[in-house]
C-alpha cells in the first residue's frame, strides 16, 4: 500500500507542479481543441484528395491525439524535475526509482484516454464514424494500449533530459515520426520498406492496425493480437527508459551535471 500510494500520490503532485499547461485555456486548445481541427483537416483533405474514406482519418487521428498529453507529457514528467531546480532532491530519495518514475507517468496516461476519448465523442458527433458495436472492448483495450505506449516513448526522450537540456525539440520531432511512420495518417503500404521498419518499432503502430481492425469488424483475436504486439513495443520503452534513466543518473552524479544551467 505504501508502494502504491508513493506511486500515486506522487505522480498526482508532480503532475500539478510540473505540467506545462497550467490554465483551462491552455489545456482546453492544446489538448482538446488542437487534435479535434488536426481531425477535421485530414478527413477534409482526404475527401478532396480521395485517398482513403473518412473512417481512416478519423481512427488515426484519434490515436495521434494522445501524442501531446503522453507522448509530450511523459517527456515533461522527468525532464521538467530537471529544469525546475527539484531533481537533486527527488534523486536523493531511497524510494524505487521504478516506482517514483512510474507514478510520475499514470496522470499522463489518464490525460491521454481522456483526449482521445473527447476526440472520439467529437468525431461521432461531427463527420461519423463507423464501428460494429461488438468491437467497441477492442476500441477501448487499443486505445489503453496506446496511451501506455506512447508515455513509456516520451519517458525515453524524458529520460535524456537528465543530460540534454531542450527535449521537446525531439518530443516534436518524435510526433513528425509517428505521423509519418506508424500508418495513422500515411498508409503503411505506401511507405518504403526502410521506413515502414522503422515504423514497426514506435508507439502506436499496432494500435493503430488494432482500432482499424475494429472498424472493419475483423475477429477479435486479431484485434487482440495487435494489442498484444503494442503492449510489447510498451514494455521495450519502458525498460529502455528504465536502462537510461539509472545510467544517465549515475554519469550525472560522477559529473555534478544533474541541474541544468
Amino acid at each position: 500500500m505504501r508502494t502504491l500510494r508513493l506511486a500515486g500520490v506522487g505522480g498526482v503532485l508532480a503532475y500539478r507542479a510540473l505540467f506545462n499547461w497550467t490554465s483551462p485555456s491552455l489545456f482546453i486548445g492544446s489538448l482538446m481543441a488542437a487534435p479535434v481541427f488536426q481531425l477535421l483537416f485530414f478527413v477534409y483533405l482526404g475527401r478532396e484528395i480521395g485517398v482513403a474514406d473518412d473512417n481512416f482519418y478519423v481512427l488515426g487521428n484519434i490515436l495521434l491525439a494522445s501524442t501531446g498529453a503522453c507522448v509530450t507529457g511523459g517527456t515533461m514528467a522527468i525532464a521538467n524535475e530537471r529544469r525546475y531546480g527539484t531533481l537533486g532532491p527527488l534523486l536523493l530519495s531511497p524510494r524505487s526509482r521504478l516506482v517514483l518514475w512510474g507514478g510520475r507517468a499514470l496522470p499522463y496516461v489518464g490525460n491521454a484516454l481522456l483526449v482521445m476519448t473527447f476526440t472520439l465523442a467529437c468525431a461521432a458527433l461531427t463527420v461519423g464514424l463507423r464501428m460494429p458495436a461488438s468491437h467497441i472492448p477492442g476500441l477501448v483495450l487499443a486505445l489503453l494500449a496506446a496511451s501506455v505506449s506512447g508515455t513509456a516513448f516520451g519517458m525515453v526522450i524524458g529520460s535524456i533530459g537528465l543530460r540534454a537540456r531542450n527535449t521537446m525539440v525531439m518530443a516534436n520531432i518524435a510526433y513528425t515520426l509517428l505521423i509519418l511512420l506508424t500508418g495513422t495518417i500515411v498508409s503503411h503500404d505506401t511507405l518504403p520498406g526502410w521506413m515502414a521498419a522503422i515504423g514497426s518499432v514506435l508507439p502506436l503502430t499496432y494500435a493503430t492496425e488494432a482500432v482499424r481492425a475494429c472498424s472493419a469488424g475483423a475477429d477479435m483475436a486479431v484485434v487482440l493480437g495487435h494489442i498484444g504486439k503494442e503492449l510489447a513495443v510498451c514494455l521495450c520503452y519502458a525498460a529502455l527508459a528504465t536502462a537510461l534513466l539509472k545510467y544517465f543518473e549515475r554519469s550525472s552524479r560522477a559529473g555534478a551535471s544533474l541541474d541544468a544551467v
